[in-house]
């Protein structure tokens, strides 16, 4: 058979066995369970306004001008009018109204059962301070209307030397989500690979195997297999998410805007899948045990954590940070941060079309570098083979 035909055998063999198991089925299912319920909860949540007020009396003239204040601090009010003061009361009481202004207008008085919530207070201590202002305005002969026109035209004027990128808030919760599966798949699937090499290390069927297959046909088959699931995984979990999102209303970014995220994302764990798996599939060739599999393999672990806490970390905060940019484009760290920073959006074309091109042209080298270890340490049962001398054996 030619080369890549056993290639095929091998990776085939992994499709079928890990598509079949119990563990991806539930691991599968649970996590699309909690992508569609975690966007009905975002979409009950998001479905009614920050507080309900009442406005009885003379404050009703304050409706427009309390919602002005609430969208100064990024809160949504709900307004009703109370014709009866003692009925308004009784709904706040029984939780209808969130709290009820009384008295005439001139300043503010709110009622409320207990306590009054911090967003709201600091509406209401917003609206106070305009009216205070407008009354000195109209004491001092002017017009509070033209004030306000002036205060609110008086703006700075920023001459920025390169146009800022506009992030949108939920483009940054997307990053987020991509960061999180990124990490998750390659440090799943990528342990599914070492795992595999030593099971059949320590099993003895490798010897088997290797007397009619090469030995980097079978590590090659081995990650291709695994990688393919995790493909298919990815790919559903991203559809699903994004189909979600996109029919319950959570996601208003535009549809192209999603579904290359979700391109993205696959792009990135194929590359990081890859690279990674190439070195874990390595490093377990030098042990014969699975309790030893952990030692072994996390120093190239710490890169998929680092890159990962680092995006977490620093983007949401800051999307333009220069020490995530750089790094995004080194290939240990870019199977992390680059898909969190494309999802969030701002990345220049060079930098992502750089960051792939680095990772592409590393896979040829880890392979060449990872299948002479893998052929000089697989069939080494017993102690550790270190990693010196499978390289010159």
């Amino acid at each position: 058979m030619k080369a890549w035909s056993v290639v095929g055998l091998v990776a085939g063999r992994e499709v079928r066995t890990r598509l079949r198991s119990k563990a991806f089925i539930i691991t599968t299912v649970a996590t699309l369970v909690m992508l569609v319920g975690f966007a009905l909860v975002m979409k009950l949540a998001s479905g009614g306004s920050d507080s309900t007020v009442g406005l009885t009396g003379g404050s009703t003239s304050l409706s427009a001008p309390l919602k002005v204040a609430a969208e100064s601090v990024g809160q949504s009010i709900e307004t009703r009018e109370i014709h009866d003061e003692p009925a308004g009361r009784r709904q706040v009481d029984d939780g209808t109204l969130d709290a009820l202004l009384v008295g005439d207008g001139s300043n503010i008085v709110v009622v409320v059962k207990k306590d009054i919530d911090d967003t709201l207070r600091g509406t209401l201590n917003v609206l106070a301070g305009q009216m205070a202002l407008n009354q000195q305005v109209v004491d001092l002969g002017g017009d509070p209307a033209k004030v306000a026109d002036a205060v609110a035209g008086a703006k700075a004027e920023v001459r920025p030397l390169e146009p800022p990128f506009d992030y949108n808030g939920q483009q940054l919760v997307l990053g987020m989500i991509a960061g999180v599966l990124i990490y998750m798949s390659l440090l799943v699937n990528g342990q599914f690979v070492a795992q595999g090499v030593v099971e059949e290390k320590s099993s003895r069927v490798v010897e088997l195997l290797l007397a009619t297959i090469q030995p980097w046909q079978l590590m090659a088959g081995k990650v291709l297999g695994i990688g393919v699931v995790g493909l298919i995984q990815m790919v559903m979990i991203g559809g699903v998410g994004v189909v979600a999102g996109l029919g319950l209303g959570v996601l208003t970014i535009s549809v192209g805007s999603a579904v290359g995220t979700v391109v993205w994302l696959v792009a990135w764990f194929l590359l990081g899948f890859f690279a990674y798996s190439l070195v874990f599939a390595a490093l377990a060739a030098l042990v014969s045990r699975q309790e030893d599999v952990g030692g072994v393999i996390t120093p190239p672990l710490m890169f998929v954590i680092l890159g990962y806490v680092l995006g977490i970390s620093i983007l949401p905060n800051d999307p333009g940070n220069k020490l995530a940019e750089t790094l995004s484009i080194v290939p240990l760290f870019a199977p992390t941060l680059m898909p969190m920073r494309l999802a969030m959006g701002g990345v220049p074309v060079w930098q992502a079309a750089l960051s792939v091109a680095l990772v592409v042209a590393l896979i040829p080298a880890l392979v060449w570098l990872s299948g002479r270890v893998y052929r000089n340490a697989v069939m080494r049962s017993g102690g550790k083979v270190r990693l010196r001398d499978a390289l010159r054996m």
